[in-house]
């Protein structure tokens, strides 16, 4: 897997990831250019200079004079999400996608997950778009921090969560409205794909659910602003508690 631009590039160098090669355009002087090739040569990555037409080959996007080559992404199981809350001494703060394709979207989930201080994010194995080199992309290197768990079935990590006392919440319609329900404490949000929402028999999974008040003629948001809108004010709600 390729990843593109300096953000993600340094952020996925920072966090320790497995980098096979470092491909970087010649002649960059500037400093935050040299801060990356410096963070790289710190962890023995191999670093190989490039002209810039032979960058616009490699590329797939917009590069911005970094291009690292990656093993695949690592995903994890719901029972490490879980650990990593308690490793923390937190409360479980966690997010399942419902069916989410867009990977733009999954990348901005991540990435808006991260600044939250999400513990994990649960996305099915199938019917979904995994964590590609685009969604990296996207979350401007919050990927290389976020625990994402692939599971066969949501229902069943629901189900998971729920054992561990976690309250799980489903962003739907027709819920009560978020900002009068108390979200403290362990939480999980579902939130659902494009142009299904979220499943009938997950929607009954889930504890309860929470809707976005909506006062225009269009009655519902893009899924990743969606969840920003459901994390922020479950972090407001912990945060003045």
């Amino acid at each position: 897997m390729k990843i593109e631009g300096r953000n993600s590039v340094y952020e996925a160098i920072k966090a320790g990831n497995t980098i096979d090669r470092l491909l970087v355009e010649k002649n960059l002087k500037d400093a935050g250019a040299q801060r990356i090739i410096d963070e790289a040569k710190s962890r023995g990555i191999k670093i190989f200079f490039r002209d810039a037409e032979a960058m616009a080959r490699e590329s797939k996007g917009r590069h911005q004079g970094f291009i690292a080559e990656v093993t695949d992404f690592e995903y994890c199981e719901v029972s490490d999400i879980l650990a990593y809350a308690a490793e923390k001494g937190e409360p479980p703060f966690v997010v399942l996608l419902d069916g989410v394709e867009d990977p733009h979207n999954l990348g901005s989930v991540i990435r808006v997950a991260e600044c939250c201080g999400v513990h994990g994010i649960v996305i099915p194995r199938h019917r979904a778009v995994s964590v590609n080199e685009t969604v990296v992309k996207v979350s401007a290197g919050a990927a290389a921090y976020m625990r994402v768990a692939k599971v066969a079935n949501l229902n069943d990590a629901i189900d998971e969560l729920k054992k561990a006392g976690v309250w799980v919440y489903c962003a739907e319609s027709d819920g009560q409205d978020l900002y009068t329900t108390d979200t403290t404490g362990a939480a999980a949000f579902v939130i659902g794909g494009e142009d299904t929402g979220v499943k009938r028999l997950t929607k009954q999974k889930c504890d309860a659910c929470v809707r976005i008040p909506m006062f225009g003629q269009v009655n519902s948001l893009n899924a990743s602003v969606a969840a920003g809108v459901v994390l922020y004010e479950h972090v407001r709600q912990s945060t003045k508690k």
